[in-house]
């Protein structure tokens, strides 16, 4: 019997490949939109391998001065692996497009994910259903730039 966590590892497994798949077939290019979100490549370095480690993801809010992601896991039980990476290494960068810059990444504060949460949930209301589904908090990142 498959479990929950299972279902939607699964399913977080088939959307990071189907977005390689996307760049494969578009020739490297990113759409400009994915589900209403920006898509990027987060770099981060992993905590227990110390190697670089991709993954693709969609930011709900992009702008010049910070970019906010999402640790959903589609609703699961434990943090994605990308998360947990850059929680003990806060040093990231970000390739949208053609373009890789390096980012600062924290958690958001109580007071700053309930201040962004609603953007968020309007860019993709998916975002509610997996709270709603999980005993987690889901984690809300806030990457901004490195000079």
């Amino acid at each position: 019997m498959r479990t929950p966590d299972k279902v939607l590892g699964a399913g977080a497994w088939m959307l990071e490949n189907g977005h390689r798949l996307l760049l494969a077939v578009s020739g490297g290019r990113f759409p400009r939109r994915l589900l209403g979100m920006q898509p990027l490549e987060l770099h981060t370095i992993g905590r227990k391998s110390g190697q670089r480690r991709s993954t693709m993801l969609t930011a709900p809010i992009y702008e010049p001065d910070r970019v906010v992601l999402v640790a959903s896991k589609g609703g699961s039980t434990d943090h994605p692996d990308w998360y947990k990476n850059l929680a003990a290494n806060p040093e990231v960068e970000l390739t949208v497009g053609t373009e890789t810059r390096p980012y600062s990444a924290r958690t958001a504060s109580p007071e700053e994910k309930a201040a962004l949460w609603p953007t968020i949930v309007r860019a993709y209301k998916g975002y509610e259903g997996y709270q709603r589904n999980t005993d987690r908090d889901i984690p809300v990142v806030i990457c901004e730039p490195r000079p």
